[in-house]
């Protein structure tokens, strides 16, 4: 597509093979055109989710088709050294395999919409930074960036590019036995499934480079609350805008379904679009089951500028 380039590898994700975005099927432009007419003349708050980077390459947790997933809680990560050695070998296999994703169409129509000046800001699920890559400025990344981590005993924080390093210096010839172990299939937060107990084992766990302390990555875990000061700054967003789009999120966790209960309870049209329903569906004005990257272009080139 027109302006497409590279992603500058900051994200560690990439994708398997870019899906593309196919245009707007025809029997789904009445519907976005509802939208539009829903949308129109209001600056918007935008919540996406993980359906919006699937044409990236990067795999869905609950979307249609989706392999049922069981991420490592918060509690399991620091309640055992073993969680962590599994966690992170296998996340060290997922990112040195989804590495340098690209934008999609749906990640410049998003940052195309705020330069219109048509929303208050954006809040994403997504820890794939990839929002940031297609030039939003004006974002709450929700559950954290994947492109960090922290040690957990004394905060330091350092790049996930730096950590790659490391554990690759500390586990030579690891990745090369992973490859020979066959197809192995990982999720949006790099967390790779591996069935080798022998190979999760020999992995050898990085420490903080400074304190020796214990590290994660700087995203929000299942268990673990989203930080005060983002969900008041996304609450501030939706409070600041006339109507709450919701684009690729089934909304399964609470963490995104509050504000589409903010936004209805204000009395804020919601519209949502994506692929199956959502927990949002009964809430929202309009429901759209449609393509997202191919819906937001649309509508980042047809709604009308704010009144």
């Amino acid at each position: 597509m027109d302006g497409h380039r590279p992603g500058i590898g900051t994200t560690g994700l990439a994708s398997l093979a870019p899906a593309g975005t196919a245009p707007l099927a025809a029997e789904d432009l009445p519907a976005v055109r509802q939208a539009a007419e829903i949308l129109g003349r209001k600056r918007l708050a935008v919540l996406t989710g993980a359906g919006l980077s699937t044409d990236s390459g990067i795999p869905d947790y609950r979307g249609p088709g989706a392999a049922p997933r069981k991420p490592m809680t918060y509690q399991e990560f620091v309640g055992s050294a073993d969680n962590r050695r599994r966690y992170w070998a296998r996340n060290h296999i997922g990112w040195s395999r989804l590495r340098h994703a690209d934008p999609n169409a749906g990640h410049f129509a998003v940052a195309r919409l705020e330069e219109r000046g048509l929303i208050t800001g954006l809040i994403t699920q997504n820890v794939d930074r990839l929002h940031e890559d297609a030039g939003s400025r004006n974002v709450v990344d929700l559950h954290g960036r994947y492109d960090r981590v922290v040690c957990l005993d004394r905060g330091h924080a350092f790049s996930r590019k730096l950590l790659a390093g490391i554990l690759e210096e500390i586990n030579p010839g690891f990745m090369e036995a992973a490859e020979a172990a066959g197809a192995i299939e990982t999720a949006p937060d790099a967390d790779a499934v591996v069935e080798d107990a022998e190979l999760i084992r020999s992995f050898v766990v990085a420490v903080c480079p400074v304190c020796g302390g214990v590290l994660k990555p700087d995203f929000v875990y299942f268990g673990e609350n989203v930080p005060k000061d983002r969900v008041e700054r996304a609450y501030a967003m939706v409070d600041d805008a006339g109507a709450l789009l919701v684009a690729g999120s089934s909304l399964t966790v609470m963490s995104g379904l509050r504000f589409v209960r903010h936004a209805a309870k204000a009395g804020k049209p919601v519209v949502i679009i994506n692929r199956g329903t959502t927990r949002g569906d009964g809430m929202a004005e309009l429901k759209i089951d449609a393509g997202v990257s191919a819906a937001l272009s649309w509508l980042a080139e047809e709604l009308p500028d704010p009144a």
